[in-house]
């Protein structure tokens, strides 16, 4: 992972890569080969984004990854640095459970979840990924399961 920080109009917002794809394809005169990058951006209080970008080089793609997790942040209900409530949710074929946890408990999860609440900052809570080792879907899912965390009154 390589992580960055950088200044914009929403404040100190802190940028992690995912994941780098080589995607070649077959042509007539050859290969053409393309590079994909996933990208989270946060602020460790509350908004996270992520982003996919494609270009010809790597830092290219990286950029257009950057600017548009930048343009689709989204707000996340946060507890005393850990979830409001426990919550199972499907998308496609990955199916996410995610557990608050007491303070000092720490992040027992994997993947791209550790990620992308480190960046949100969520620092303690478990959770488990069942049915996809695909980290784009995996990176979907847990921004639509953010999505649905309500504050209880």
């Amino acid at each position: 992972m390589i992580q960055n920080k950088i200044n914009s109009p929403e404040g100190k917002l802190e940028e992690k890569i995912i994941l780098i794809k080589r995607v070649s394809k077959k042509t007539s005169g050859g290969n053409y080969v393309t590079f994909s990058a996933l990208v989270a951006v946060g602020d460790k209080a509350g908004k996270v984004g992520i982003g996919v970008g494609r270009g010809l080089e790597v830092p290219i793609a990286i950029k257009k990854a950057i600017n548009r997790a930048r343009k689709h942040l989204i707000t996340v209900a946060i507890v005393k640095n850990t979830l409001p409530h426990e919550i199972m949710y499907k998308y496609k074929s990955a199916l996410v459970l995610l557990k608050p946890a007491p303070e000092g408990t720490g992040l027992k999860v994997g993947s791209v979840i550790r990620t992308i609440f480190d960046l949100v900052g969520i620092y303690n809570a478990s959770g488990k990924i069942i049915g996809s080792r695909n980290q784009t879907v995996n990176t979907y899912l847990i921004m639509e399961a953010l999505k649905k965390l309500k504050i209880k009154k």
